[in-house]
């Protein structure tokens, strides 16, 4: 698509880049210093994670300018494979041999360099799928049970897929961002309530069949117990000490005691808390606020798009602030005790070659939802002075 004013969209474009950078600067800095420690004794070198985490960047970049070429519809027109590939990645997943089995759940399979986490990449293609359904069927979604019910199925069923390895957090993530969508699109309220207090009872029994599912709520509820503060909720605990340690300023960059083998997944899953212990509140407080301000930038891309009439643009960008809004949610609920333990990463901080390559994967469909938006404006006001200046002309 041509651009006739690049100056105009660079300067938008910016916005989401920056505060991209500046995610994947802080990540970078905070998984290093969450890391040495446990690098230096583990593989001899205090810097090995840093490096890693620094090819999975540029493999993150190379992702993202290849994505950054390719037009939104060729997203839209391939929408109904890619749902089909995503139930086949949950699916191969669950192979064994094929998936690899970590603390008794199959989530990952292992490319050799780093494990791919199927449930990533299925989430970001059933938005896909759902974008493309909510725009041809928007009157049906709007008015008929049909309508509505049709992507709840699919939803249900990657939800059932994902229940199998099991994988509770995309799970959630991936229904509370189908429901979003689709309530964007203008769904009656009330069928949502119907659908959320079946799903609800759903996940309640599906909790009550898991005894370990069980014991870790009941550790949530009560951590400090006696029973759980070096049982299941030994790592709240100790993400909560963290916290505390760090005040309003923090200790000091690379000054955390927690990483020193008392927080596990220090580095991973509870990196957030040793932003906490380092940079105290203030630290905490500007990571929430990068993740806020980037889940409403993807939010203000839909909305234009939306606009401008590009409907599986609109929801799309949607999908993907909803998707980015979902895990820093949790992961944040869960280093701060508000939900219940999760290993859940946060994105761009915490360690992960899948994890990094596939936010850097969202962040240039963004880009190129809001280039295309951007540049579907400029070319119609261009469009309409060109009219006015012949009319003139003609006169």
């Amino acid at each position: 698509m041509p651009m006739r004013n690049p100056g105009a969209v660079g300067n938008q474009l910016n916005k989401v880049l920056f505060v991209t950078c500046l995610l994947l600067a802080v990540g970078m800095l905070m998984m290093t210093s969450a890391s040495v420690e446990i690098a230096s004794s583990q593989f001899d070198d205090p810097l090995y994670h840093f490096k890693r985490q620094g090819i999975f960047a540029l493999m993150g970049l190379s992702v993202m300018i290849v994505t950054l070429h390719v037009p939104v519809a060729i997203w839209k027109k391939f929408s109904w494979f890619l749902l089909m590939g995503s139930f086949a990645l949950l699916l191969i997943v669950l192979v064994p041999g094929i998936g690899k089995v970590v603390n008794g759940s199959a989530r990952w399979i292992d490319l050799g360099y780093f494990n791919l986490q199927p449930s990533e990449l299925a989430k970001i293609f059933i938005v896909i799928y759902l974008a493309a359904y909510l725009e041809r069927h928007l009157e049906e979604v709007r008015e008929n049970w049909s309508g509505f019910l049709k992507p709840m199925i699919v939803i249900a069923t990657a939800a059932i897929l994902l229940q199998l390895e099991p994988d509770h957090g995309a799970l959630v993530i991936l229904m509370l961002t189908g429901f979003c969508m689709i309530f964007l699109a203008g769904a009656k309220l009330y069928r949502f309530i119907v659908m959320l207090v079946l799903s609800g009872g759903a996940v309640t029994f599906l909790a009550l069949t898991k005894p370990y599912v069980v014991v870790r709520f009941s550790s949530y509820l009560n951590p400090w117990a006696a029973e759980n503060v070096y049982g299941g909720s030994y790592q709240l605990t100790q993400a909560l000490i963290a916290f505390g340690r760090g005040e309003w300023f923090g200790v000091g960059l690379g000054n955390s005691i927690q990483k020193l083998y008392f927080l596990p997944e220090a580095h991973n899953d509870f990196v957030l808390a040793i932003i906490g212990e380092e940079l105290g509140l203030l630290g905490v407080s500007l990571v929430v606020a990068l993740f806020c301000l980037l889940v409403f930038l993807a939010f203000s891309i839909g909305k234009a798009a939306e606009k401008k009439g590009t409907l599986f643009a609109a929801f799309f960008a949607y999908g993907l602030g909803l998707l980015f809004a979902g895990q820093a949610l949790i992961n944040i609920g869960v280093n701060t005790g508000l939900l219940p333990t999760k290993g859940l990463t946060l994105p761009f901080l915490s360690y992960g070659g899948a994890s990094l390559i596939v936010s850097c994967f969202m962040i240039a469909l963004l880009v190129r939802i809001q280039y295309e938006t951007e540049c579907f404006e400029i070319e119609r006001k261009d469009s309409a002075q060109s009219s006015s200046a012949g009319i003139w002309a003609s006169a």
